[in-house]
């Protein structure tokens, strides 16, 4: 077709010459009733001058020949084309009714079946120029899932009056010829859309007929519904709304299947806040105290929401539940029941929601982390690429626990038996591994340490289980309290059941015949089945590179100015704050009272407070409900140190000072309260001696005959008053007399 309609192309100039010419010749004859002499400059040939009458006759056969031509060409193709048609209806037709059931005769449709629904009609009457309406609600739930055989004979068009729509003679003039076979086809093939949809739904048209009317079947959806929402052109959704017809599909009609939204996370956060531990969570309630409108989003990598910490090393071993691990809920030594949440997730606003919040509110993203900040265009980058602007910063990392090189370098073997001791997922996993093992070695001395030891050593009086603590010093918690009190310490956690190894330096560590075998530099060998390292914290500054923050050489952290701030609309909290202490100077403190403290003056000053940080936040470890102890200041065992103890009764115990505060946490209750400034006494400071039985007391570290830490041992509820000693950095004279504002001889 393409050859013929090529060679008629380059046929057609010289025919329409020839035609006129031969005209203009004839029209001359039959006027002058003779034959004319043709003038030389009027002949088409080469051939002599005059005469001319065989040329002639030569040009009136090709001019009727090329004219028979054309018309046969433009009959034939639309006979072809009608013929194709009429083979493609009678296929479909013959499908309908092998579809419908054999013992069912075809009968005529209803009326409302048989009209055309405001789906199927809008085609057509937008191609035929119609102009009727009809509801776009009915005729969706009226649309039957499966038309019959006859319903499509009777909407069809006949085969002969397609064949006589399609098959008109050609006209005349052969400039007219090309019409019919340009524009006849897409004629019938716009046509033949729309007549299929009233005959059948889009999703039942066989393969072949999609490769005939493509523009009606490659761009719908499985679903027949929403086939048809999509055929509709825009002049019948001004005439008739659709979202009506889709709610009100009939409950036989499969209902199309929802899309799920992205999750759209907010690229702008008034207050953004890394790291999803104490100090933020303190910072983000103290920003919406002051301002209750903020907008808080926070960052952790985490999948939790904002935790306590504390109670994974000390009250949840101690719970009768089964499910503790999952519940995460325990109770304190008050017999008050709580979870490790801060506070529930109803609490907190959608992250995709925060944007849009009228009253602001707190978000968590979870699963997160940020990799890299660029402190210049105020934004951070996730680790998936997102970025997200802030107007205010705080960093509040937190720390990871340390490990030891000779564990590291034993391989995967000794590394896959080996806790380090931090988040949820370690305390569940310690937890599964105490109940299938047959001994547990602690390598460390200090609080996590000595309380993992203690909760384990409990388990082991009912399980069995071999508990064992290795540390460098020669008593337990030898870093920070005096000798005579580490001691002590040692024994009562020797009563719990734990095995202790002091002055144990860990030399190499080997997996063999499925156990782990320590060798201490001294020659000693210890085996066990698991390792927990309990060797300290190293403060998480990923960020410094890229946010170009200082990092102090000495303590660790970023370094940040008495308002902790490190740099301009950028702030730190917690362990991973190196802060200037106004009375004791740099410092860097790993504790949940110091978290809370700094998190919440970091979050006034990033609401414009601009305070120093000048309170001094305290600790506490309590190795069983029996022997707690709070401390507060630099409390190092090197510094000089004088104690004053008392008989204890049975109200200086932590179960005793949990039931008086109302909390597990005493930290949250104390740090609220205020001291009157104690009264110095001229007397000499004594000289104490020690007993065998510390049952309660106060320790106060010295510098420079300042007191610059104080511990109370099994004394509760009086850290406001060491906080205000130490604030006010006064040498006293008589230590003895101090230690009565703490009412310790009290019963």
């Amino acid at each position: 077709m393409l050859k013929c309609r090529a060679v008629w192309r380059k046929l057609a100039p010289l025919a329409r010459s020839a035609s006129t010419q031969c005209r203009h010749n004839v029209k001359t004859a039959l006027n002058n009733g003779r034959r004319q002499a043709f003038v030389p400059a009027t002949h088409m040939s080469t051939g002599p001058a005059g005469g001319g009458g065989s040329e002639n006759t030569l040009y009136v056969v090709l001019v009727g020949a090329a004219c028979l031509g054309g018309g046969a060409y433009a009959y034939m193709t639309v006979r072809g084309d009608s013929k194709r048609y009429e083979e493609r209806i009678s296929e479909l037709a013959s499908r309908s009714a092998k579809e419908a059931p054999e013992s069912q005769p075809p009968v005529a449709p209803e009326p409302e079946e048989a009209a055309p629904t405001s789906e199927e009609s809008a085609p057509v009457a937008e191609l035929s120029g119609e102009t009727e309406s009809a509801s776009a609600e009915e005729p969706v739930t009226e649309v039957p899932a499966e038309p019959a055989a006859p319903v499509v004979e009777e909407e069809l068009p006949a085969p002969s009056e397609l064949e006589a729509t399609h098959s008109e003679p050609p006209p005349a003039p052969l400039e007219s010829a090309e019409e019919p076979v340009t524009e006849t086809p897409p004629e019938a093939a716009e046509q033949a859309a729309p007549v299929l949809a009233e005959a059948e739904p889009v999703a039942e048209v066989p393969p072949e007929a999609v490769e005939e009317a493509p523009p009606v079947v490659e761009e719908a959806p499985p679903e027949p519904q929403a086939e048809v929402l999509e055929a509709l052109p825009a002049v019948v959704e001004s005439e008739a709304p659709t979202e009506p017809a889709v709610t009100s599909l009939p409950e036989s009609a499969p209902a199309p299947e929802p899309v799920s939204a992205p999750l759209t996370l907010p690229s702008h956060a008034p207050y953004l806040l890394i790291g999803g531990g104490t100090a933020s969570f303190a910072a983000a309630r103290s920003i919406r105290a002051r301002d209750p409108g903020a907008k808080v989003l926070i960052v952790t990598d985490e999948p939790n929401l904002p935790y306590m910490r504390p109670p994974l090393s000390k009250e949840l071993w101690f719970s009768d539940d089964p499910s503790v691990t999952e519940t995460l809920r325990f109770k304190q030594w008050n017999g008050k029941e709580r979870s490790i949440y801060f506070q529930p997730s109803s609490f907190y606003v959608k992250p995709e929601e925060l944007t849009s919040a009228e009253n602001g509110g707190v978000a968590v993203l979870t699963g997160k982390k940020v990799i890299q900040m660029d402190v210049r265009g105020n934004k951070v980058k996730l680790d998936d690429d997102t970025e997200i602007s802030y107007d205010k910063c705080l960093i509040g990392t937190g720390g990871v626990p340390r490990n030891l090189q000779v564990i590291e370098k034993a391989g995967d073997e000794v590394m896959n038996r080996t806790t380090l001791f931090r988040k949820i997922e370690d305390f569940k996993s310690l937890d599964n591994v105490s109940r299938n093992v047959k001994s547990i070695t602690i390598i460390g001395g200090g609080f996590l340490g000595s309380e993992l030891a203690c909760a384990l050593g409990r388990r082991s009086s009912e399980t069995g289980l071999e508990v064992i603590q290795m540390f460098p010093e020669k008593g337990n918690m030898g870093k920070v309290l005096p000798e005579y009190l580490s001691n002590w310490t040692t024994e009562k956690v020797k009563k719990e059941g734990v095995r202790i190894v002091p002055e144990a330096l860990v030399k190499s560590v080997a997996f063999k015949e499925d156990k782990l075998e320590i060798l201490l530099k001294d020659g000693r060998q210890v085996k066990t089945d698991h390792i927990v390292a309990a060797v300290g914290l190293e403060p998480n500054v990923d960020l410094a590179k890229s946010a170009g923050l200082e990092v102090d050489s000495d303590f660790g952290g970023y370094r940040v100015n008495a308002e902790l701030q490190a740099r301009s609309n950028i702030w730190v909290a917690g362990d991973a704050a190196c802060f200037y202490d106004i009375r004791l100077g740099r410092r860097r403190v790993e504790h949940h009272d110091h978290a809370v403290v700094s998190g919440r003056l970091a979050g006034e000053n990033m609401t414009g407070a601009n305070k120093p940080y000048w309170h001094q936040s305290m600790f506490w470890s309590d190795l069983g409900p029996d022997v707690g102890y709070e401390a507060i200041g630099i409390v190092d065992s090197s510094l000089p140190t004088v104690g004053v103890f008392a008989k204890a009764t049975s109200k200086d115990t932590p179960k005793a000072a949990t039931e008086q505060s109302g909390t597990g946490i005493r930290s949250e209750s104390e740090t609220e309260a205020t001291a009157v400034t104690p009264v110095a006494s001229s007397t000499p400071a004594p000289v104490m001696e020690h007993k065998d039985e510390y049952g309660k007391g106060v320790i106060f570290y010295l510098r420079d005959k300042v007191v610059v830490g104080i511990i109370l041992w099994n004394v509760f509820n009086r850290m406001p008053i060491a906080r205000k000693i130490i604030k006010d950095g006064e040498e006293h004279a008589d230590l003895n007399e101090v230690a009565k504002l703490f009412n310790i001889h009290e019963d």
